[in-house]
């Protein structure tokens, strides 16, 4: 069996080759006793499971819009396209997810941690993949820069007003003092941090990205060392989730290589044809990159923060506040480091005098929710999706021409 102590991350990659030689189906220890008797699935029963045959429909759906595309005139197409691919992208992160957590789980890493990493992670998924798969094009298309600038504010932006205030508005939530003074002052000096680099140079270099992205796993590396301290001022008599391990770890580790690849398969085409339609309807990137991109990245976040708000109200706000410093460092740095990623003139007054305040006035209010009384009422989720309605109403007056940004 592998080791469960403070030294059995050590040991997990030799214990990780012979659990997947035995099929993983012993080795790591158990979360109860119960779960020696629990009955697990491996790959061949995996591969008929209903959510990968609905990942299989999806890609196979997928591939024939987009033959019948490239011979088709119109917007309805490239929409069911886009849908598909968003779908895709979601469904995907979620195997993603649910295997890397088995794989955690196996590992003997705290709840807490495996939130605020693996799960910030596999839930930010969408964003590393979509500004990653557009900043490779970017040599032979600048615009898809604005794309991915704005996908990544625009995805902080929703997942800071819409859905914590849907999640906050369903039921209140209490928040822990370290969630604030730790993670949330670390998201919002994130996005500041990745404002300044843009008014500097009115770009992300590679330099810079590699910053970022350094920065991130200086974090992520912070949280694993004190991962012990964390899960005890964390959870304290909270109730532990209970940890199901329903597959071998063979299974789990298909999981994460499946998703990923079908994450990346559907990111690729969320790009392709996003800034298809952004041309064809004559629709700034920033635009679509911070809407259509922005919401249909974040909806794993509202899944996750739905689904923890019934167990674990820390969980819920973790998971928003650890995507939130995953996406301005580490999705961004990695694109950068492809490519550096810069803002043309068409959409930079859009991006630096709207997209960019709205999301730092947004994820600065929902903190002083957070400091008051250390508690969000419902009354404060309406309000913060009521800020992503006004910032939505600005956006569509502005495409309109109403107003002058």
């Amino acid at each position: 069996m592998c080791p469960a102590d403070d030294d059995g991350l050590k040991h997990f990659l030799p214990c990780f080759l012979f659990i997947l030689g035995n099929n993983g189906q012993e080795g790591f220890p158990r979360a109860n006793p119960m779960e020696a008797e629990q009955q697990v699935s491996g790959i061949p029963q995996l591969v008929f499971s209903n959510t990968l045959v609905l990942n299989g429909a999806l890609f196979l759906g997928i591939l024939g819009l987009h033959a019948a595309n490239d011979s088709s005139e119109g917007y309805l197409l490239p929409i069911l396209l886009l849908a598909l691919a968003l779908a895709l992208l979601i469904k995907s992160a979620d195997v993603f997810v649910e295997g890397a957590k088995g794989l955690a789980y196996r590992a003997g890493l705290p709840e807490v941690v495996i939130g605020l990493t693996i799960v910030s992670i596999g839930t930010s998924l969408p964003e590393i993949l979509v500004t990653s798969t557009a900043a490779a094009d970017i040599p032979s298309n600048p615009e898809i820069g604005d794309l991915a600038i704005g996908g990544i504010f625009g995805s902080v932006l929703v997942q800071i007003t819409l859905i914590l205030g849907v999640v906050v508005a369903l039921r209140g939530v209490k928040v822990r003092p370290s969630w604030l003074k730790r993670d949330g002052m670390i998201m919002f000096l994130s996005i500041v941090l990745l404002t300044l680099f843009l008014i500097t140079g009115r770009e992300i270099t590679r330099i810079e990205g590699f910053i970022l992205a350094s920065l991130y796993v200086i974090y992520i590396y912070w949280l694993l060392s004190k991962r012990d301290d964390i899960l005890e001022d964390e959870l304290g008599d909270a109730e532990q989730v209970e940890r199901k391990l329903d597959k071998t770890t063979a299974a789990y580790a298909f999981m994460v290589t499946l998703g990923l690849l079908l994450a990346l398969f559907s990111a690729h085409h969320l790009v392709v044809v996003a800034s298809d339609l952004a041309v064809q309807m004559m629709i700034p990137h920033a635009v679509i990159g911070t809407t259509v991109s922005g919401i249909g990245t974040s909806l794993p976040e509202l899944t996750i923060a739905l689904v923890a708000a019934r167990r674990s109200q820390g969980v819920a706000i973790g998971t928003l506040i650890g995507s939130n410093i995953t996406d301005p460092l580490l999705s961004i740095g990695l694109a950068a480091m492809v490519n550096p990623i810069a803002l043309t003139d068409a959409s930079y007054s859009l991006t630096m005098y709207l997209i960019v305040p709205a999301t730092l006035l947004g994820t600065a209010v929902a903190l002083l929710m957070m400091r008051s009384e250390y508690e969000f009422k419902r009354y404060e989720g309406l309000i913060l999706i009521m800020i992503y309605v006004v910032f939505l109403s600005i956006l569509i007056a502005e495409q309109m021409g109403k107003i002058t940004i």
